[in-house]
């Protein structure tokens, strides 16, 4: 099954999701979004999925959001972004809860809604090269596709909070040991091959057992996913009206440092 931005490949119980935007860095776009949730909810539908992994196609995993697409979009940017996150969260939904486990492998870089993908993934590993990167407040925007939610699970408050306000990137080996990362493998090749391996193991779990634990980890703190979600996806819209995000996205591209005002 396949879409402008991306493929879905179902074998042996794995459906593959290969994010196919590879001149782009796999940026996520309105498509991307919208073929993103509907991939994932065919691995949710069907019965035959019982391990889902996603991967991206060129030399990098997955740069976040298609900061040119948002550039475009002039005083329409806010609406564009309610409409990217209102897809993008319901495929997070659909891979967060779906029995299925969810396998990501990341190479070259993960940065905003790719790091999201990683974080959300119940298997996540990486090659060694890669790069892991927030990013959204270096342009005037707040995080989406669910990383307020899982980052501090992962690696605790204070440290989210660093990566958050900071901006700054970590490697596979301190995403590993910041606990972002199950495992880190020994280059590309090699990521490929392990990421097919695990998938496929997974495929021959108890799906439903799994799917269980999913959800039990979910509900496992008191705030739930999508209430999340929907702040999520108001935060940045809202920030998407502001001064600083037309100032941020300007300077992305002008490859000078933003002059934020504050407003």
């Amino acid at each position: 099954m396949t879409w402008d931005e991306l493929r879905l490949e179902i074998a042996d119980g794995v459906g593959h999701i290969v994010l196919d935007r590879p001149d782009q860095g796999n940026a996520i776009d309105l498509g991307m979004a919208r073929a993103l949730m509907e991939a994932a909810r065919v691995c949710d539908d069907d019965g035959a999925v019982r391990a889902v992994l996603i991967t991206g196609a060129g030399a990098r995993f997955c740069v976040g959001g298609d900061l040119r697409s948002f550039a475009n979009q002039g005083d329409k940017l806010a609406d564009h972004l309610l409409e990217i996150t209102g897809y993008l969260h319901a495929a997070i939904s659909h891979l967060a809860r779906m029995d299925a486990p969810v396998v990501v492998a990341a190479h070259g870089a993960a940065a905003g809604a790719g790091l999201s993908l990683v974080c959300m993934a119940d298997v996540a590993i990486a090659s060694p090269a890669t790069r892991f990167r927030v990013g959204y407040t270096a342009i005037g925007l707040t995080p989406d596709g669910s990383s307020t939610y899982y980052l501090p699970r992962l690696v605790g408050l204070r440290r989210a909070q660093r990566l958050l306000f900071t901006n700054e990137s970590l490697d596979a080996e301190e995403a590993l040991e910041w606990g972002i990362l199950t495992e880190v493998v020994d280059g590309d090749d090699a990521l490929a091959g392990r990421a097919r391996q695990l998938a496929g193991y997974l495929a021959q779990g108890p799906t439903l057992a799994f799917g269980a634990v999913k959800r039990l980890l979910l509900a496992s703190d008191a705030s739930e996913l999508e209430p999340q979600l929907e702040r999520e996806g108001q935060a940045i819209a809202a920030a998407a009206a502001t001064a600083d995000a037309a100032e941020g996205i300007t300077a992305f591209f002008e490859k000078r440092d933003p002059d934020f005002s504050g407003s």
